[in-house]
């Protein structure tokens, strides 16, 4: 049940549907007004990452990137622009950004929100499914605001994601972000119809409950004897969370 993710599906038809997912931010940047100073250009490669990584976590592919910038075009939105197209341009899709800026009013803090739209086949949405027995693991930890900069090899990236998602035992991908790991394991969980039965002292290991701000953290589910071929496979702390179990009659 998809419905429980931060996506919003379009059945177009039989075959197709869209999947679209957005991010948001606000008081990040170069503005005098922002309370995190950092880059445009970060700022536009980190926010396009949420979205795009909701749209590749269930494998759908990107269509349309829209960014909508409260500040003005020349200079803020073009450093910002850069940093989403640098992004799109990983991934080969630097001609599927469009947007809008604020030419009309000066600003003094910076917005800014983006939109992605992809497209999937129904059959392969049918597909991510969690059953009872499947072990969920954290890959990457939370980290927000400076963290993010600082911690750059315990955070998820793009192109680990797509790596993730050529591992056939790998049974589904769901994005954290500001709600924390529990709170997405539980709609993880939720989804699926199934009970999350977190992992004896699991929160001495990781925080469940902070906010991993810019999607740095993924939750896997997956099968635990492969749990050590997955180690092998991602150079990122990865941590057990819970099994799934079937709810209690």
């Amino acid at each position: 049940m998809l419905e429980q993710r931060d996506i919003s599906l379009i059945k177009i038809d039989s075959v197709n549907s869209l999947v679209i997912a957005c991010d948001s931010a606000a008081a990040i940047g170069e503005k005098p007004a922002d309370k995190l100073k950092i880059s445009n250009y970060v700022l536009g490669q980190q926010t396009v990452k949420v979205a795009l990584m909701e749209v590749l976590a269930v494998g759908a592919e990107p269509i349309a990137v829209i960014d909508t910038l409260n500040v003005e075009l020349n200079p803020a939105g073009r450093k910002i622009i850069a940093g989403i197209k640098a992004v799109l341009a990983e991934l080969g899709l630097s001609k599927l950004i469009n947007g809008s800026t604020e030419e009309n009013m000066e600003t003094i803090q910076t917005g800014i929100g983006i939109t992605v739209i992809g497209q999937i086949k129904n059959v392969k949405l049918a597909e991510i499914k969690s059953t009872a027995g499947l072990l969920v693991v954290a890959v990457g930890l939370p980290k927000v605001g400076k963290e993010v900069l600082q911690s750059a090899d315990q955070v998820i990236q793009l192109k680990q994601l797509l790596e993730l998602k050529k591992l056939v035992y790998v049974k589904e991908i769901l994005p954290v972000g500001s709600a924390g790991i529990l709170a997405e394991a539980k709609k993880l969980a939720r989804g699926n119809e199934l009970e999350l039965k977190l992992l004896p002292e699991v929160s001495k290991k990781i925080d469940l409950e902070k906010s991993a701000g810019p999607v740095t953290t993924v939750l896997l589910t997956l099968p635990a004897d492969y749990f050590e071929q997955l180690l092998s496979k991602v150079n990122l702390p990865i941590t057990k969370i819970a099994y799934l179990d079937k709810l209690a009659d």
